[in-house]
């Protein structure tokens, strides 16, 4: 009776699982992203929904549930304020000239808005970076807007903790916004110093929602650092000691900031805003008038991540590419393109465009080194130049097209940045500061090795296979 009893317990246990694989895959027929997707996970679930569920629970979204409801909401305060900020900066707004082209852009893949009136500098590596933020935390007299993807518990982590700290002691008014997963190994001690000294803390709540209860693919990958409304820092870099090349592994870390004044900022304080809306609900009392800087360089604070309703930031990657005249240069460190991206590329080098695509020559994470190995022979036919940054490694994501439109920010060109995290990138259409841009990459360059495609066909067949397997994991990298 006992066996017969376990026996039917078991059976039962199976006809559930099966019945929940058999629901689980008609929901990634209707809802994944690329019907190749949809027919991978659903196979995987009817067949092995012992282990594809959790999977497909933790990576197989495309969609962050609820994110987008809340800061739509126009009743919610949030709302007030974009709506403030939106009036504030509607002055600073070009309709013609130089940043038309950023204004159909805006048309197409976001709602901030494009500015006039802004002075945007590169801050290149991180001596720069952090000599510029420190000093951004050290003069904000009324409040900061702090947010970071990954922090360590390290020196700079600690100098980084100290300056805020000194700033909430003078009155100063600190949000800070970290990413769990990013932040996976930072110390509560850490948090709940900054805590205690009056600083306000939050993660940013991936898995808030019953639709996110599982998730651990939507990662905030945002890096910004703000004071008072009127000067606002982004890029590339997290904070740590191998941002400024102190780490055993890497030696020197290539990366690249910005720092913006005038209109703009308050574009990314809008994003920040959006954030910490959906961490908290609460939105904070913030400054929404613009200080325009002397310099009128026209820019496009992007925001996107998986909550768009439209992919922003694929949409706004292929509009850059299907732009390029004559010229076409991009820094990642990470390159692991979906179809239509690798498509965009091969159609602009057989126009003529130069496209040179600049890599790292030393891997972090070795499934999206190992996938970029897979494009050598299809960016070689279409002419693309590949290139690998050899000391160190290269962190830095930058887009330079022709002599008119320079862009910088956290976005690296692979499946996650463009579907999955939320990111933010700054473009700007001004000569003098595509100029610079150009200028900064031509050194990136001189201190790169061009790739020979017969680099790759060399390897034996075992990487060659290791390599086609790491592209079709490139969704979960």
């Amino acid at each position: 009776m006992w066996i017969t009893d376990w026996a039917s317990f078991f059976k039962i246990q199976l006809l559930i699982v099966h019945g929940l694989g058999v629901l689980n895959a008609i929901h990634a027929a209707l809802k994944v992203r690329t019907p190749q997707a949809a027919i991978g996970w659903a196979l995987g679930l009817v067949t092995f929904p012992y282990f594809a569920i959790p999977l497909y629970w933790v990576f197989g979204r495309t969609k962050f549930i609820g994110y987008r409801c809340a800061v739509e909401d126009v009743s919610g305060p949030l709302h007030t304020a974009a709506v403030e900020a939106s009036a504030a900066v509607a002055q600073y707004t070009p309709d013609t000239g130089p940043a038309d082209a950023l204004t159909r852009w805006r048309k197409l893949v976001t709602t901030l808005p494009v500015t006039r009136g802004n002075h945007v500098q590169l801050l290149v590596d991180g001596d720069a970076t952090f000599d510029a933020i420190f000093a951004a935390i050290d003069s904000a007299r009324d409040y900061l807007l702090v947010q970071f993807f990954i922090v360590h518990d390290d020196d700079l982590g600690r100098k980084f903790q100290r300056h805020l700290i000194q700033r909430a002691g003078a009155g100063v008014k600190i949000y800070f916004l970290y990413d769990e997963v990013g932040c996976h190994a930072l110390s509560r001690e850490w948090l709940e110093t900054l805590r205690a000294s009056g600083v306000r803390v939050e993660g940013f709540k991936t898995t808030r929602g019953r639709g996110n209860r599982f998730q651990l693919n939507f990662r905030n990958h945002r890096k910004l650092v703000l004071a008072d409304g009127r000067e606002a820092l982004t890029g590339g870099l997290n904070v740590g000691d191998e941002y400024l090349g102190r780490g055993k592994r890497f030696g020197p870390w290539r990366d690249t900031f910005l720092r913006v004044r005038g209109p703009a900022v308050q574009a990314a304080q809008l994003s920040f805003v959006e954030d910490w809306y959906w961490a908290t609900d609460q939105v904070p009392e913030l400054c929404w008038t613009p200080v325009p800087a002397a310099e009128d360089q026209c820019v496009l604070v992007l925001a996107t991540g998986p909550a768009d309703e439209a992919e922003r930031c694929s949409l706004a990657f292929i509009r850059a590419v299907n732009s390029a005249q004559h010229r076409l240069w991009i820094s990642s460190p990470y390159f692991v393109p979906d179809t239509t991206v690798l498509t965009a590329l091969q159609l602009a080098a057989l126009r003529g465009v130069q496209v040179r695509i600049l890599l790292p020559s030393r891997a972090d994470h070795i499934l999206p080194m190992l996938s970029s190995y897979s494009y050598y022979e299809a960016l070689a036919a279409a002419g693309i130049e590949l290139w690998r940054y050899q000391p160190g490694f290269l962190h830095q994501k930058a887009l330079l097209v022709d002599d008119r439109l320079a862009a910088v920010g956290s976005i690296n060109v692979d499946y996650r940045s463009f579907h999955l995290n939320f990111e933010l990138v700054v473009m700007v259409t001004d000569p003098q500061f595509s100029a610079e841009t150009e200028s900064m990459m031509q050194a990136d360059f001189a201190r790169s090795t061009q790739v020979d495609l017969t680099e790759y066909l060399r390897r034996p067949w075992w990487f060659r296979a290791a390599v086609r397997l790491s592209r079709l994991l490139s969704p979960v990298q």
